[in-house]
């Protein structure tokens, strides 16, 4: 356990910490720190020129904190700065990692400036909160042991195994249900049945997962429980509760049994019984109704996703418009998904727009198809597939493809999906990322194929957290080949 004094912070919200020794100092990295904070830490991994450490207490508050109406959360650890100062942070950390790993030209003015999401607090759409035997309350001293009892909430900082109550709003989801966990928190505890005791593996409460519609105003509660002591457990009693809290709010509960041994909601061998109303709820987006369910992929921020999705239509379609070779280009949406994305683009583009969506999930082309079909959006078709076999399974798009869109997961795309890519020849990308590392990453490789970086917006999805989107626009540029073989020797390994 250290205590450290915050010195900057670096992207991805590293705080920035030294330790003196007779070597000089030593580097220490804190998640989720403040510029300006001292806080207590337990060093998690340690090498030659730097160790890893995680906030156990914060032991004095940075001078741009500010104090919130909401229940501090890990989930939300820059809730108490400003969002000014937030993006201010975020802005200037990550046009750093363009710059170093990136390697971009013209950094400035290839940057078109930051995309704010239009609401600052209470924009999740989609909440997990755990339930456990082992916790603490609310404000108790940060250096008590835990104790025993029944507990519902988030992980307690730097723990897997005890919870901390959520009391009160958070300030990032639904503040009527957040004010009604210990409701909940309290009818669970009654019912006799234990929660779940992470490390003995035992127990029935687990997790309630919710879903929430912002267009509807709607909620999609989920229950996750063992099956040790199932036949002593009202389900109707539970919905009846909800029900008298949430009125017309709530769309449907579901109940989940989950008898793994990890700590994840949903569980390989699960089975879902929906207690009441609806397996999902509706949210718009552009004028589309999609249908989530709870194991559904959707933008965690619906209202900034609608800012996030009109920048990727506008560099899309942006003119002029590369030329095809080819008579009747297609627009693909690789990575597509549940096809949000291929939706809007299918609408947008006008009269005449052919747009591809390409996944490999054949349940999320199931479900892209059926939304399209309900949402009645013509010029699209689906095609479950590897990204890479795309063009050998349907040879009938090759030299055919204008503009590709990318939205790949967190990780980014692997060196050798990115290769496949670049053999589609697409004149023009659209590079959405939520983790601008892993982009700033393949910018090199896609300049060393021909690409040329044209613009890029950095898009704010995540208020009170260290994550932030980004937009890309890239061109075919021959002038900007590695190699004469018009692929770039990346292309070709």
């Amino acid at each position: 356990m250290l205590e450290l004094d915050i010195l900057d912070v670096a992207f991805g919200g590293k705080g920035i910490a030294k330790v003196p020794t007779e070597d000089g100092d030593f580097t220490v990295f804190v998640p989720n720190a403040i510029a300006g904070q001292r806080v207590r830490a337990r060093v998690s991994q340690c090498k030659r020129r730097h160790a890893e450490a995680r906030i156990t207490a914060v032991l004095k508050r940075a001078p741009e904190e500010v104090t919130v109406p909401h229940q501090a959360i890990p989930g939300a650890p820059y809730i108490t700065l400003p969002l000014a100062a937030q993006r201010a942070h975020k802005e200037r950390t990550t046009l750093d990692v363009y710059r170093r790993i990136g390697e971009v030209p013209d950094l400035e003015a290839r940057y078109e400036g930051w995309v704010d999401s239009p609401e600052g607090f209470h924009y999740r759409n989609k909440m997990e909160y755990s339930f456990s035997a082992i916790g603490r309350e609310p404000g108790d001293d940060p250096d008590a042991e835990f104790a025993d009892g029944f507990f519902l909430g988030f992980k307690a900082r730097g723990t897997w195994w005890a919870v901390e109550n959520l009391e009160r709003d958070s300030g990032l989801f639904d503040p009527v249900l957040e004010d009604l966990l210990p409701t909940i928190r309290q009818a669970c505890s009654d019912s006799g049945l234990p929660p779940w005791h992470a490390p003995k593996r035992e127990g029935f409460f687990r997790f309630l997962a919710v879903r929430r519609s912002l267009s509807q105003d709607q909620l999609l509660v989920n229950l996750v429980t063992t099956s040790d002591g199932l036949d002593q457990f009202d389900a109707a009693a539970f919905h009846g509760m909800l029900e008298q809290h949430l009125g017309d709010r709530l769309a449907g509960f579901v109940h989940t049994l989950n008898d793994d041994k990890g700590e994840r909601v949903e569980a390989r061998d699960g089975r879902t019984h929906f207690v009441s109303g609806q397996d999902h709820v509706v949210e718009h987006l552009h004028g589309l109704a999609f249908e989530i369910r709870m194991r559904s992929f959707f933008q965690t921020n619906p209202r900034c996703a609608e800012r996030l999705y009109a920048q990727v239509m506008a560099y899309a379609y942006a003119d002029p418009l590369p030329e095809v070779e080819a008579p009747d280009p297609v627009t693909m949406d690789l990575f597509c998904g549940t096809g949000t994305i291929a939706q809007l683009l299918a609408r947008h583009g006008g009269t005449g727009t052919r747009v591809v969506g390409v996944d490999i999930i054949e349940e999320a082309i199931d479900d892209a198809r059926r939304s399209a079909e309900r949402n009645g959006v013509s010029g699209l078709q689906f095609r479950a597939a590897d990204v890479g076999r795309f063009l050998l399974d349907h040879p009938e798009y090759g030299g055919r493809i204008g503009t590709i869109v990318l939205d790949p997961p967190r990780s980014g795309i692997s060196p050798k999906s990115l290769r496949k890519v670049i053999r589609l020849r697409a004149k023009r990308l659209v590079y959405v990322s939520c983790n601008p590392a892993t982009q700033a990453r393949d910018l090199v490789t896609l300049r060393e194929a021909g690409y040329a970086l044209q613009a890029f917006k950095l898009v704010d999805q995540f208020p009170h957290t260290a994550h932030v989107e980004a937009v890309s626009l890239l061109e075919f540029d021959a002038n900007l080949l590695s190699s004469p073989d018009g692929m770039g020797d990346i292309a070709t390994s």
